[in-house]
């Protein structure tokens, strides 16, 4: 009777987990597609401003990447303690 009953209750466990898993990949699959309707729509938006206001949009460029500071090799064997 006991195992029978525990058996219920994990089958009663077991649909709900599944039923909330299906929920909430419904919820992501309509989160990550706004996403990526709103990633479009600024690219779009930003190309439009870009074509009215020029000037605009080469103030707001990134800055150009810094150039690499000169870097020299070390061995690791001229590191080792001596003595």
């Amino acid at each position: 009777m006991l195992l029978s009953m525990t058996a219920a209750v994990a089958a009663a466990v077991a649909v709900a987990s599944w039923v909330r898993a299906a929920r909430l990949a419904r919820k992501l699959d309509a989160l990550t597609q706004s996403y990526w309707e709103l990633r479009y729509d600024f690219t779009r938006l930003r190309s439009q401003v870009a074509r009215l206001d020029p000037e605009t949009a080469e103030t707001e460029a990134p800055p150009p990447a810094a150039a690499p500071a000169d870097v020299t090799y070390i061995s690791l064997s001229s590191m080792k303690k001596k003595g």
